[in-house]
């Protein structure tokens, strides 16, 4: 990434980095003028008088070490106010607490496991209403706003399908009716990469747990506001129901925050090269990411922010046994739920994170047996890529290629294995010897997993050296029609290779060949 920022997204918020360093941490607060603001672990705070303290008088309505970390957060939102809360859910449940029973929430259809399961089996229950909405189509959202609806909650990129919502045009249509609030969960793009607050938003929440903090040892939430009016209330109730973070938290995000910056670039950099990486593997059937020009909202994400996160999403070929077998066989990415650490993750988003969500909306939103969900951490590129690479291989191991005649010549042979020394370079390849065909080069080679030496192009097919029909030279073009069985998530597709082209060389293979 350049220093300007990313080819084609918003440019970097100005003096980021040193607010994620010095704001809410001024020495001048502390008699001892730390640099490092102390961690305030007293639960109490002695009083001049009765009823006069000096800013503090119990730590659930305020401490110094919570203080510092929402002034540090406020300033990174471009907001006048932060709140931090227990856990992002515990900040969810103190925004819903602004409403009454009777009142309507929109959410998007496709959002955080938890956050379904809080609206659907809580707010719910608590005389709310919620209706699910495709909050990505404007026009859906326009149409599902009634007189009682008093918050829309939308979240971009979205969880686990990663589409990206105009908040603009959200909160266009969100202020046109009075008293309705348009809440943002940004926890995915975090503050580096994304402020909603100046798109119109009227609450910017976080999961702090991830990307905010980023080390995976802290369960946080956040949430920064713009009005006075709005911020009392919410004071009042994050005093009121009491889910408040411990001090030692608090250090811990703060002093995460200072490096978000630069985890943040990393994270896009890998992000983007493990996807480019997967949309040209012939395991992967779909790859979803917003960094990728061929995401439907590619350039909204562009106009909107100023990068994108280490979320990747994607459609292994196969079925549930070859998606759990990719997950089971992964090194460097470590099966678990949440994301946003400096480490990488995988997970299986319809049987962890979104199994609450009832079967018939996961399979709307696309969340099938075959989605995996990827957080990309800091690791080194090339590990995360062969590790990926081995994991995609180890998936459909068990799976042949197999050599069809067409149905004129079915009959008219048999395909025998053998093995061959590969004539193009590596080690051994498979060989298919096709009685009953005249061929100056006697077998025809195939590799379904080809190793290392493709460098980027890991795992892609090699039809070589050879030929199947009389009078070929053994340059390995296909005279004679034949069809190939090639693996897919069917187990067998065919493609007719009559009359094809020159086959030799890994040059010569498209990516259409290889699916």
């Amino acid at each position: 990434m350049e220093r300007g920022g990313s080819a084609g997204f918003l440019p970097p918020f100005a003096h980021f980095a040193t607010q994620a360093i010095h704001a809410g941490q001024e020495p001048e607060q502390w008699r001892s003028a730390a640099v490092v603001p102390p961690i305030s672990l007293s639960t109490t705070f002695k009083q001049q008088a009765p009823g006069q303290h000096a800013g503090y008088e119990y730590s659930r309505s305020g401490n110094p070490t919570r203080n510092c970390l929402e002034k540090a957060v406020a300033m990174l939102d471009g907001a006048k106010y932060c709140l931090a809360y227990a856990s992002g859910l515990a900040a969810t449940l103190n925004i819903t607490h602004l409403l009454k029973a009777g009142d309507t929430i929109i959410c998007m259809d496709d959002v955080y496991g938890g956050t379904n399961r809080y609206f659907r089996k809580a707010a719910m229950k608590m005389g709310l209403n919620v209706v699910f909405v495709d909050c990505a189509k404007i026009e859906c959202l326009e149409a599902a706003i009634t007189p009682e609806t008093k918050l829309v909650w939308i979240e971009t990129p979205t969880n686990p399908m990663l589409k990206v919502i105009d908040i603009q045009a959200c909160a266009d249509v969100v202020h046109k009716h009075k008293d309705v609030l348009l809440v943002v969960d940004n926890t995915f793009m975090s503050a580096y990469f994304q402020r909603p607050l100046s798109l119109g938003a009227d609450i910017c929440m976080y999961s702090a747990t991830k990307y905010m903090n980023g080390h995976s040892d802290v369960v946080m939430g956040l949430v920064s506001v713009n009005c006075d009016d709005l911020y009392e209330r919410l004071k009042f109730l994050q005093n009121a129901l009491g889910a408040v973070p411990s001090p030692f938290d608090c250090y811990l995000c703060s002093r995460g925050l200072k490096t978000l910056q630069i985890r943040m670039k990393q994270h896009f950099h890998n992000a983007l090269a493990v996807a480019r990486f997967l949309e040209s593997n012939p395991r992967v059937q779909k790859v979803i990411f917003p960094g990728l020009p061929s995401h439907p909202q590619h350039e909204l994400v562009k106009r909107q922010c100023t990068g994108c996160p280490g979320m990747v999403t994607f459609y292994i070929k196969g079925n549930l046994e070859n998606a759990a077998t990719f997950l089971k066989n992964l090194k460097v990415f470590a099966l678990a739920e949440s994301l946003g650490g400096y480490e990488s993750l995988a997970e299986h988003p319809a049987i962890m994170t979104h199994s609450s969500v009832p079967e018939e909306d996961r399979e709307a939103l696309g969340i099938s047996d075959t989605l995996i969900r990827l957080s990309v951490g800091l690791e080194d590129e090339e590990d995360l890529l062969e590790d990926l690479d081995q994991a995609l291989k180890a998936a459909f191991a068990d799976h042949k290629a197999f050599w069809r005649t067409d149905e004129r010549k079915r009959n008219s042979f048999t395909c025998t294995h053998t093995e061959e020394p590969n004539r193009i370079g590596s080690s051994h390849k498979s060989c298919f010897l096709f009685p009953g065909f005249v061929s100056e080069s006697p077998c025809l080679l195939l590799d379904m997993f080809c190793p290392t030496a493709l460098g980027v192009g890991l795992g892609r097919s090699i039809l070589g050296a050879a030929t199947v029909s009389a009078g070929t030279s053994p340059t390995g073009t296909i005279r004679d029609t034949a069809q190939v069985a090639k693996f897919t998530e069917d187990g067998v597709h065919t493609d007719s290779l009559a009359s094809a082209d020159v086959l030799d060389t890994k040059e010569n293979m498209s990516k259409q060949d290889l699916q």
